[in-house]
């Protein structure tokens, strides 16, 4: 397994797997969108995306994580979210989201993060311990709180 950083060449490829991730958490689909959202991402560097492809095919994708960058006031670092991550279902049981989580740490200390943060819904049991088995730790101290803004 490989881990690449994606690129605007690599969208073909990546869309499908986005929208299936879309769909798990009970989005409507719109691949244009879809596509479209993650070229504005990649063209004005708001995000990295780090996709998982076999050894020996450039055509299929493993899985993928995208991570938006953040910075905490108080530490005076950058802080890096990790929002989206994914793992096809053939490949599941592959450790596919631990590799892509590795290469996401690698890439946080590299650009002298302080931390990398992550939320997921409280019953993600496989979500839970993957992220601890990688050195992630629940958040005791803060409670998180959203406030909506539109209805989308």
């Amino acid at each position: 397994m490989r881990i690449i950083k994606a690129t605007l060449e690599h969208l073909d490829l990546l869309t499908p797997l986005f929208v299936k991730y879309r769909e798990f958490y009970g989005q409507l689909p719109y691949p244009d969108s879809s596509r479209s959202f993650l070229e504005k991402r990649l063209k004005r560097d708001e995000s990295v995306i780090y996709l998982a492809l076999p050894d020996d095919d450039d055509s299929k994708l493993l899985g993928f994580c995208q991570l938006y960058p953040s910075y905490s006031s108080l530490s005076l670092k950058r802080v890096w979210i990790l929002n989206d991550i994914y793992v096809a279902e053939d490949s599941r049981r592959m450790l596919v989201a631990d590799h892509l989580i590795r290469e996401a740490k690698k890439m946080a200390k590299e650009t002298n993060a302080v931390r990398m943060r992550v939320s997921t819904s409280a019953n993600n049991e496989v979500a839970h311990k993957t992220y601890e088995s990688i050195g992630f730790r629940e958040d005791t101290e803060f409670k998180s709180y959203i406030l909506p803004i539109s209805q989308d």
